[in-house]
């Protein structure tokens, strides 16, 4: 009789994903309910997974203290957007796989007794992409918080802005940075952690906004990928830069804690950040600390000088008097032109008492003009006439005159006469003068 031997199945690769879970740091398989006692982190290597809103809910406050605020807010399809699906399905089914409304949740809880505002992510409700529900929510809580005084915690889990919602997703940040300032003005402490991944939008506006900034060993953390980041700067990158050991070196956060030493490490901060507050004594209202704002201009600013300084100029001594000392405005100098002076002629005339200068000698027409005065004396108009200038008769002159006077160009060449220094009007140039004579 044959011997039957046992048929042995061969050995599965593959496990329920509700039974088992394969670390992805050490690759050894995990059973889940031994990794939820461990609160899901890996008992060879320490890895930490991910977790859900519920869970870290559970594990951070007092046991059934959280009571969740505005549940039902929800996402709505202003952009008809539409990719493999349409938005709203997509919301549909993150809504059916996580229990959740959005990819937030907040509320108020007892943190070791201490009454605190929590809001905590979950990357499994799209990836925990910031759109318009997620930004009210921090909001909301930040609001919350600064009016009854208590401390904020927000636990940030997100691949960054939901881009089904365009623009809408991109003004969060901004949202969410107002709240935040006004709290910090206030003086109530805010708790931010950052768990494995923190990037994009989140990263870049409340994630790393905290009074303290923790985070889990091991955790992803940056605004855009690693191959994105070196390909925009154009340089190798170190290995790990966007792990959260790399930030804590060059001083980007704060503390590293273990998961199980989270809720111990944010309790024993809770006692030494108090909520700082300035009572009214006349009406007992709670007064602002005054603390400087957050400007993010002269952020920039101050930035760009010493990342570029530029070349100091050289300082410009202030005058002591004059215009510019007073404030007042005046208009540029243009630099004096000298021209050379004009040859000038003095006549003797019936109201002229001085002598006539000397000519220069390089003009021999003025030269003989000069020589014979009385002979030259010019004839005025009939209704201008002196009893001088009646005794002196065309005839007589006509002579003079025609070897004398220089040709029509010459004359109109001739510069205009300067005045005289002495302050009265100087007689005309006798050639204009006696020709106007003939005609007369």
């Amino acid at each position: 009789m044959p011997i039957k031997l046992p048929s042995f199945r061969p050995r599965r690769d593959a496990y329920p994903p509700d039974l088992w879970t394969k670390c992805p740091s050490c690759e050894e398989m995990l059973f889940n309910k031994q990794l939820d006692k461990v609160q899901r982190v890996c008992p060879n290597c320490g890895h930490h997974f991910r977790l859900s809103a519920d869970a870290r809910i559970g594990l951070l406050v007092d046991h059934g203290t959280f009571v969740e605020r505005d549940a039902g807010l929800q996402s709505v399809d202003p952009l008809s957007f539409v990719d493999q699906k349409t938005y709203p399905d997509r919301v549909a089914a993150a809504q059916l796989a996580t229990g959740m409304r959005d990819a937030a949740a907040w509320g108020t809880a007892t943190l070791d007794g201490r009454p605190v505002a929590l809001c905590v992510m979950d990357f499994g409700f799209m990836g925990g992409s910031m759109g318009a529900v997620v930004g009210e929510k921090v909001t909301r809580a930040a609001e919350y918080a600064l009016v009854q005084r208590m401390p904020l915690i927000v636990v940030s889990a997100s691949g960054g802005a939901r881009m089904q919602e365009g623009t809408l997703a991109l003004m969060q940040l901004v949202k969410t940075v107002g709240a935040l300032e006004r709290l910090r003005t206030a003086g109530v402490p805010y708790i931010s952690v950052l768990s494995d991944p923190t990037t994009g939008g989140v990263f870049a506006s409340f994630a790393v906004l905290g009074d303290v900034n923790l985070t889990e060993p091991n955790a992803l953390i940056g605004f855009a990928g690693a191959r994105v980041s070196a390909g925009t700067i154009a340089q190798e990158l170190p290995v790990g830069f966007q792990r959260s050991e790399f930030l804590f070196e060059h001083g980007f956060i704060d503390r590293i804690v273990h998961r199980s030493q989270l809720r111990a490490e944010i309790a024993m901060l809770l006692g030494y950040l108090v909520p700082a507050s300035r009572t009214n004594g006349s009406n007992g209202d709670v007064e602002p600390l005054g603390l400087p704002s957050f400007r993010p201009l002269s952020f920039l600013t101050t930035l760009a000088e010493r990342v570029m300084p530029s070349d100091p100029e050289p300082p410009v001594p202030a005058p002591t008097n004059g215009p510019r000392a007073s404030g007042r405005a005046i208009a540029p100098v243009e630099a004096p032109v000298h021209l050379p002076a004009p040859p000038t002629v003095a006549v003797d005339t019936p109201h002229a008492t001085e002598p006539s200068p000397e000519l220069p000698p390089e003009s021999p027409e003025l030269a003989a003009i000069a020589a014979a005065p009385e002979a030259l004396t010019p004839a005025p108009k009939a209704e201008s006439a002196t009893p001088a200038a009646e005794s002196a008769t065309p005839e007589a002159l006509t002579p003079a005159l025609e070897s004398a006077a220089p040709e029509p160009e010459a004359v109109a060449a001739t510069p205009a006469p300067a005045s005289d220094p002495s302050g009265g009007d100087e007689a005309p140039a006798p050639g204009i003068a006696d020709e106007g004579g003939r005609h007369g």
